[in-house]
This record gives C-alpha cells, structure tokens and sequence, in this order.
C-alpha cells in the first residue's frame, strides 16, 4: 500500500480507503464489519469513513463496535464522518450546517463511533442558507475543543470552498483542507475546470466516493439488477436508471478488452484509473464481503501499468475526448 499526503498537510492516507456507505447496517453487522476492516488494514489501509446519515446513524454504531472489538492503537488509523442531512426531522437538526446542529451532531457521531475525536470531519453538503462564517467559526471550534483533527468539504463548489479557506485565514481559524467528492469514469466534473486550478493553487486534498459508480463500472449489472446487490435494496430504487442504463453499460463492456489486457478485473481498472489522478488523495472504496475488499485492494497494483494511450482510450470511450 502506498501512502499520500491529505492535500498540504502532514497527515498520510493510504491510497485506497474503505468506507461504510450502503453496506454497514443495511448488508453487514458488527461482525461483517470486523471482518471487513480487517482485511482492508491488513492490506495497509489506514482510512476508514462514515457519515451521520448512513444508515441514520447505525453505520457509525457499527463501526463503533467494530472498533471496539478490533482493539486498533488508535494513531494507526483514521475516522471520518460528514454532518449536514441529520438524522431526525427536528427543524435546526436537518440540511444545514449552523453552529448548534454542528456542535450537537459531532457529539452524537462520536458517542456512536465511541471515540474521544474524529481525524476528519466534513461538511457533508454546502448550506447556502447558513452564513459562512458560522459554519467555519464552529468547525474550527470543533478542532480547538479536540473533537476532530481536521475538517474538510464534500460536494461543495471551488469557489464555496475558496470562500470558506479565505474567511478563515484571515481570522487565523484553521480551515478545511480536503474535498470528497463523486470521481468515477462516468462522474469527471470535479476534478476538471474550476476544481482542477482550486486543487492546484490551495493544494486542497480529496477523498474521492463511488470509483465504481455505484456498481456500475464492476460489470455486474450488464445482465440487470442482481437480487444481492445494491441495486436491489429497498430505498435504492432511485439507482435503478443509472444501474440499467443501455449507453452507460454499452462504454462499461468498451472496457472489457482493456482489462483483460492488463490481466486485471473491471473494478480493479476503474478504481486504478482514479487513482492516476494526481489530485486524488485516497478512494474510497466499499463493499458487502470481505472477497470485495481483496478484490478491491488488487487496484493499486494496476496503476503503474495503464499506458497513456490506455487512458486515452478511455477518455475516448466516456466521452472526453474525440476519436482520432
């Protein structure tokens, strides 16, 4: 496993990652969980995410006694979690980062999660309707009171992110530093344009989700939705289009010939293929069964082997660049 630096801080994150969104509570239990995690560390991941909604909070209970029951020393690994959805209706508690939900939220995560501090925490979504200020003042008291090491963004806009790394260094807060957001052979836009000269000029860190596009680049849904995947849970439905979409799963079987060339599955090429991407401080990869996860942890392997004209022709086949 190599190692990067979360953007311009001191802090290393194994390149690839392993988080508990879908899975944890809704396909693995404690149990799972252990065995999961434990293979991913046992691969050299130190990079374990969470979020408050997932599961409505029963992904980080999970995790919590996971932890609790694979007796980690607590500096060879990293937690993270987002606040932002919530968890109940409660009007102040519910799509927004203001101070009083912020404060109460990372004390409900970490008493689920049964840890004294987070290593990171985002702001799982931009509030536009909570001034910037607030949330910024209220993240940097979140890392001054120890609760988090390091707070970051997920899906925001470069120039939201901009707005909240100026406000805090001109009043000497400590600002975010990484990004997390969707990068996958069909998902591109934040890490182009805008976001690429933001990256390169603050040298922000990301954490990238959904490598796989949910599935989709595995090769699994080419013959429809199987009863034991994602696809297939209950409340997932919105997946289905994007899971039995013809011209998305005509460029994933375009893809099939490049694997096979490299010696190498479908997933573990897709999951490579963003990890050529300099600014890309970890993917986060997920799954049910811990057969995933050593399928998963192959990628890293593949990523010195995939030749410029094979990213080209990828670039061709999802539509970023024009045949010659």
């Amino acid at each position: 496993m190599k190692y990067r630096h979360l953007g311009r801080t001191g802090i290393q994150v194994s390149e690839l990652s392993f988080g508990s969104w879908v899975t944890f509570h809704n396909q693995a239990g404690v149990k799972s969980a252990v065995d999961m995690m434990s293979a991913a560390y046992d691969a050299g991941v130190n990079f374990f995410d969470n979020a408050e909604v997932y599961a409505g909070g029963k992904s980080e209970s999970v995790m919590g006694e996971a932890l609790k029951e694979l007796k980690w020393n607590r500096g060879s690994y990293l937690i993270s979690t987002k606040l932002y959805w919530g968890i109940t209706e409660v009007v102040n508690q519910k799509n927004t980062l203001n101070r009083k939900y912020l404060i109460e939220g990372i004390a409900g995560s970490l008493e689920r999660l049964q840890l004294d501090y987070v290593d990171l925490l985002y702001c799982h979504r931009p509030d536009a309707t909570t001034p910037i200020e607030e949330t910024v003042w209220a993240m940097h008291n979140i890392i001054e009171w120890g609760q988090a090491l390091y707070w970051g963004t997920s899906e925001w806009a470069a120039s939201e992110i901009t707005q909240a790394i100026e406000f805090a260094e001109r009043h000497h807060l400590h600002k975010p530093v990484v990004e997390q957001p969707q990068y996958n052979l069909f998902e591109q836009g934040r890490m182009n344009g805008d976001y690429a000269r933001f990256y390169k000029t603050y040298g922000y860190g990301t954490t990238i989700w959904s490598p796989l596009a949910s599935g989709l680049l595995t090769g699994k849904y080419q013959g429809g939705i199987p009863k034991d995947s994602r696809g297939a849970l209950k409340g997932y439905e919105w997946l289905s289009n994007h899971l039995t979409d013809e011209q998305k799963l005509a460029k994933v079987a375009a893809l099939e010939p490049i694997a096979k060339g490299l010696g190498c599955s479908l997933p573990q090429l897709a999951i490579a293929w963003c990890l050529k991407n300099p600014f890309v401080s970890t993917v986060i990869t997920g799954a049910s069964r811990v057969e995933q996860v050593h399928e998963n942890m192959k990628s890293a392997a593949v990523v010195d082997n995939i030749t410029p004209e094979m990213m080209d022709e990828m670039d061709v086949i999802f539509g970023m660049k024009k045949a010659e």
